[in-house]
């Protein structure tokens, strides 16, 4: 678990990742992909502070497979409308992917321009001394057990609270004379 996404949880970055991937279909039917939202410019320092943070919270490990899974969901997408085209679109794949290897960088330095934006340039290098403290290294290590536990626990709530939601339903239409 340590290892997976010590910065967001990857369901996140797979629902963009999911998301991103109807544009690049689209864009092929000759629609225009929405533009990404422009960030303010800040200043080296704070970008260096942005990337700090980033790499000690390893975010890099989050989107490290992102141009191979967005290559074989495009594929996948491009199969489903050519189907007479499998073998070639599966050949092509890989050589695609070599063409577009480290394109993922990109995402980090948009998440550092995104922090740097959010953030001031103190707050960035107070952040980096934080995450560089023994606390600010437990948090980095415990995070994703107890954001993973947390989850767990609020599917279970949330199990056990429908049941009770549904009871309570029951009981008020009981009062009806109407069994559901």
């Amino acid at each position: 678990m340590k290892s997976v996404l010590k910065f967001l949880p990857a369901a996140a970055l797979a629902a963009g990742l999911a998301v991103s991937a109807a544009p690049a279909v689209a864009q092929q039917a000759g629609q225009k992909a929405p533009a990404a939202p422009a960030q303010p410019k800040a200043s080296p320092a704070a970008i260096a502070a942005a990337k700090e943070i980033l790499q000690i919270k390893n975010a890099a490990g989050m989107y490290a497979g992102a141009v191979p899974g967005m290559v074989e969901k495009t594929k996948g997408a491009l199969i489903q409308q050519n189907l007479n085209y499998q073998k070639d679109l599966n050949e092509v794949a890989p050589i695609v992917a070599q063409q577009l290897n480290g394109r993922q960088n990109e995402i980090g330095e948009g998440m550092a321009q995104i922090y740097a934006s959010e953030f001031t340039e103190q707050e960035l290098k107070d952040l980096v001394t934080f995450y560089k403290s023994p606390l600010g290294k437990k948090l980095i290590d415990a995070e994703p057990r107890a954001i993973g536990q947390s989850m767990a626990f609020m599917n279970s709530w949330a199990q056990s609270f429908s049941e009770t939601v549904m009871g309570a339903f029951r009981a008020e239409m009981r009062k009806r004379g109407k069994e559901i």
